[in-house]
């Protein structure tokens, strides 16, 4: 049973991962296309030497399928995550990426043929209500007044986008892991997205990259944990069900709330801790089913 202490410390990682890139986009003043492209470029730091300790494994008929279609996807999911935490509050928009596994649902069955039961409804429910809890101070204003206001704040809304993507690129991840093995998949990810990210960031940010020296002390942690957050889900996923490591990983969002009101002074932390927990739970839910 080492798949949950690889999901944990995934949690973990990126936990780190979103409180350095928040200080980038708030504090450092980088844009959302810079902090991007650090998340994927420095996480080769970590990932590159891995190839000197691992035998290169057979690639499967899918693995180049995978990597494009998985990478092209991941690589939009890189931009709109920063976008989502740079615009809202981080212990807001990161409890919204707890809507994976419940998308999973969905898409589990269609592309890797993974079927929960009926547990994932009660799974289900909990994720919804959790969301509702997260902006119970707007309730006075109608009883659906807090799913409105999550829709009108535009991180929440981009984050959304975000865990309906990933419900799709997390099983695709699971078919080029079968297709390689989890720490070279890891690695054939950070630098197919290194490449297209960095293309990105010339086009669309090209005078931030003056900048990126004197940050770099922001900007490699966030790879860093990155590439490490990469390496211990892609492990855990080759060991259990895509729904069961994904749901635990995304217990790494009360540490984003926790850290959103302790670090960046975030108001409305027992409704948005409160709430997160009982998506937490449904998450889990779902991945028992």
């Amino acid at each position: 049973m080492l798949w949950p202490i690889f999901a944990l410390s995934a949690a973990v990682f990126a936990s780190l991962k979103d409180i350095f890139s928040k200080h980038g986009l708030k504090q450092a003043g980088l844009d959302e296309y810079t902090t991007s492209w650090s998340l994927k470029f420095f996480s080769l730091i970590l990932l590159l030497p891995l190839l000197l300790f691992i035998k290169i494994p057979h690639l499967g008929n899918y693995f180049w399928i995978a990597l494009f279609i998985g990478g092209g996807l991941n690589t939009l999911t890189s931009i709109l995550y920063m976008k989502a935490i740079k615009h809202s509050d981080l212990s807001l928009t990161i409890p919204m990426i707890t809507f994976t596994p419940l998308f999973l649902l969905i898409t589990s069955p269609l592309i890797v043929h993974e079927f929960p039961n009926i547990f994932g409804l009660v799974g289900i429910i909990l994720i919804v209500f959790g969301s509702y809890v997260l902006n119970l101070k707007e309730r006075h204003k109608g009883y659906f007044a807090p799913f409105r206001a999550l829709i009108r704040e535009n991180g929440p809304r981009l984050m959304l986008l975000v865990a309906f993507i990933w419900s799709i690129t997390s099983n695709i991840d699971k078919i080029g892991v079968k297709n390689s093995s989890p720490v070279f998949w890891a690695i054939a990810n950070a630098i197919f997205w290194a490449i297209t990210l960095s293309s990105i960031m010339l086009i669309k940010s090209r005078k931030s990259v003056k900048y990126v020296p004197a940050n770099l002390k922001v900007l490699i942690p966030i790879g860093i944990f990155e590439g490490l957050a990469a390496v211990a889900q892609m492990t855990a996923i080759n060991l259990t069900l895509v729904a069961y490591v994904i749901s635990i990983k995304r217990m790494g969002a009360v540490i984003g709330v926790l850290s959103g009101y302790f670090i960046f002074k975030e108001k409305g932390i027992r409704e948005r801790l409160a709430g997160v927990i009982v998506m937490v739970a449904g998450a889990i839910l779902i991945a028992l089913s």
